[in-house]
């Protein structure tokens, strides 16, 4: 979208306040409370890029380290009135950047297609952003979220 700038937060509450504000818009995705509080707990200490459209807050995106040579997109979200706007991108493509200079893979982990339109959405976005399906967790959230752990490389041997 025209006119959104992403950038790097720094300050702790700063991030707690975005990924709150966001989440909350997004119950489709994360409407479960308590992991909801997680996430914004957990982003305090991530590296966090969020989008504008002006003063209001739109999307973040957060990476975590899931080992020394793998990146982890550990949440990321664009308010609804949003989506399909490019923001996604916007926000994906900073964070690879970044990540370029520290890892060689990055995973994403969501709930396997097939389950939630709103999955199968993300599903999309990823496999869009270069991302491939590398397994299914059937019961490492529960029965009814099956984990679909995706992976990118970010280097060419």
């Amino acid at each position: 979208m025209q006119g959104s700038l992403i950038a790097q937060v720094e300050d702790p509450g700063e991030k707690a306040r975005i990924v709150s504000e966001v989440l909350l818009d997004l119950p489709d995705w994360f409407g479960l409370p308590e992991s909801t509080k997680a996430y914004i707990e957990q982003s305090k200490h991530l590296p966090l890029w969020v989008a504008k459209t002006g003063d209001e807050v739109v999307g973040f995106i957060t990476l975590a380290e899931s080992s020394p040579e793998t990146g982890e997109i550990h949440c990321m979200g664009v308010k609804k009135a949003y989506h399909r706007k490019g923001i996604g991108t916007q926000l994906y493509l900073a964070l690879e950047r970044y990540a370029k200079e520290k890892y060689k893979y990055l995973q994403v982990k969501t709930v396997e297609e097939g389950h939630y339109a709103e999955y199968d959405q993300t599903v999309a976005f990823y496999t869009a952003m270069g991302f491939s399906k590398l397994e299914v967790f059937p019961t490492l959230w529960n029965e009814q979220n099956p984990c679909l752990i995706m992976i990118k490389a970010l280097w060419i041997p």
